[in-house]
């Protein structure tokens, strides 16, 4: 039986795979957001509670691993003609630790950062092998990434005096634009920026009418994994097409009253 032209024992094979990552993810998940050491013999001496959250990770990272081999598809006749296959893969456990951490610890850990950057430049540089051309894209990626982020961050100082983007935000998005390029990263952070905003607004009403507490800070790295398995999945330009119509609907709406 197959599924995209996939042999379903394949499928079987990377929810395997994506049971296994995801063990390990809700290792990290405790490990990174303290600098403990990643490798070495605790993590065969998991607590009970340890061993219950994993299975939230590992059933997630399953789950999206099918997905990815679904859409994407194996191609037989060549490695390289599997790299959007194989980079996603290997970028979706470190855009669920981000999720999880700086939700929980507000910050992405250097480690994590890094791990992404240096597997982005490792990625790009294959796809130079084939295509020096996407190759540019890619790094124009991060550069386009980085340096919004850097902007708003620099605005925010101006603004109100303090940062309304961490740092670690920035390299966070400079490092996955290495996976996404130029469109794809700028897709990722517009949706980004609607999606914390719809929250922050539902968060801030909730905390104030029904809590009465007005600390509204959120971490913005769960917006930006989540945009960036958004942006995997659908195809490139849409986000920027639907946000173009919705304001042209507005526009409209304006000019007739």
């Amino acid at each position: 039986m197959y599924f995209n032209n996939v042999h379903i024992l394949i499928y079987v094979l990377v929810a395997f795979i994506g049971l296994i990552v995801g063990k390990i993810v809700a290792w990290c998940n405790i490990r990174l957001p303290h600098n403990k050491k990643i490798f070495c013999k605790d993590f065969f001496k998991e607590n009970k509670n340890g061993l219950k959250n994993n299975y939230i990770f590992m059933l997630l990272t399953a789950f999206i691993y099918i997905c990815l081999l679904y859409k994407f598809g194996i191609d037989e006749t060549s490695i390289f003609k599997n790299l959007e296959l194989i980079k996603f893969l290997i970028l979706t456990p470190m855009l669920l630790l981000t999720i999880f951490i700086d939700a929980k610890h507000k910050i992405i850990p250097n480690r994590l950062n890094l791990t992404i950057f240096e597997t982005g430049l490792i990625i790009t540089f294959l796809y130079g092998i084939t295509n020096v051309n996407m190759a540019k894209d890619y790094i124009l990626g991060m550069i386009v990434g980085a340096g919004i982020f850097m902007i708003v961050t620099f605005l925010g100082l101006i603004i109100f005096g303090k940062e309304a983007m961490g740092l670690g935000d920035v390299k966070f998005v400079g490092a996955i634009g290495l996976f996404f390029g130029m469109i794809s990263i700028a897709e990722i952070s517009l949706l980004s920026f609607i999606l914390a905003a719809i929250c922050s607004i539902i968060i801030i009403v909730v905390k104030i009418f029904i809590f009465n507490n007005k600390d509204e800070y959120m971490a913005f790295g769960p917006f930006l994994a989540v945009s960036a398995f958004i942006c995997i999945f659908l195809p490139q330009n849409i986000i920027f097409n639907y946000f173009l119509s919705l304001c042209r609907f507005i526009s409209n709406k304006i000019l007739i009253l």
